[in-house]
């Protein structure tokens, strides 16, 4: 989708289509899934080494004379405790809840698994509709930098929509972060219509993945509860 949702760009719906036009999935891409996945692996192995990883406790201490740096360092970290969390060398993020929502309508929490990927379609959107991906997450032990989501979306064995999107960089905190995708609208016609096999990933600046998930959606006339 872009998404489960995610945003491939501003002028393309869900599935890298124009909501206006019948998708041309023919045209799509004539590569296998397998062939996508090696693409994916080769990103991993050409990442850039950015040196040597430091605790967080070491990164406050680093150039702690130069008096700019030292306020943008405190500024990024916040009311962090040092002393508690400053010794870990690998930040941990984790991915407490994704939802999505639709204008008029009630959110979509999406139940994540603790084990395995999802049973089943994991949920139905309806075509033409106005949606967003919105999700919540935690950030602990040290700085995670450069989150990221990825999301790709096959139909039937060809690959219709590849997304990349930016998070940020973030400090560990108690409290949850919270980020929104930019609002999309699902393709509509014949062609989108029907069921549609996607992988999404949160990785860092080091590709160090902190949840992946495989799973399938539908797109259908209707939203799945207005169709019981």
């Amino acid at each position: 989708m872009s998404l489960a949702v995610g945003v491939a760009s501003s002028s393309k719906s869900i599935m890298g289509l124009d909501e206006k036009e019948e998708p041309k999935v023919a045209e799509a891409n004539n590569k296998t899934e397998s062939e996508n996945e090696e693409e994916d692996e080769e990103d991993v192995e050409g990442k850039i080494e950015l040196g040597p990883q430091r605790t967080l406790k070491e990164q406050f201490e680093k150039d702690k004379d130069d008096e700019s740096l030292r306020r943008w360092k405190e500024q990024l970290l916040g009311s962090v405790d040092i002393e508690s969390v400053g010794e870990t060398l690998d930040p941990e993020v984790k991915i407490l809840s994704l939802a999505i929502k639709s204008p008029g309508r009630a959110d979509i929490f999406l139940p994540l698994p603790e084990e395995g990927d999802p049973r089943g379609s994991w949920f139905t959107l309806k075509e033409g509709s106005r949606y967003s991906l919105k999700f919540t997450f935690q950030v602990s032990n040290n700085i995670v930098s450069g989150l990221k989501y990825i999301n790709t979306v096959w139909k039937t064995g060809l690959k219709v929509d590849s997304t990349k999107e930016m998070i940020g960089t973030f400090s560990p905190q108690l409290e949850p972060y919270t980020h929104e995708m930019p609002e999309e609208t699902t393709p509509s016609g014949m062609f989108a219509r029907g069921s549609y096999v996607a992988k999404t990933k949160f990785l860092d600046d080091d590709n160090k993945c902190y949840l992946e998930i495989n799973y399938t959606f539908d797109i259908r006339k209707d939203w799945q509860a207005d169709l019981k």
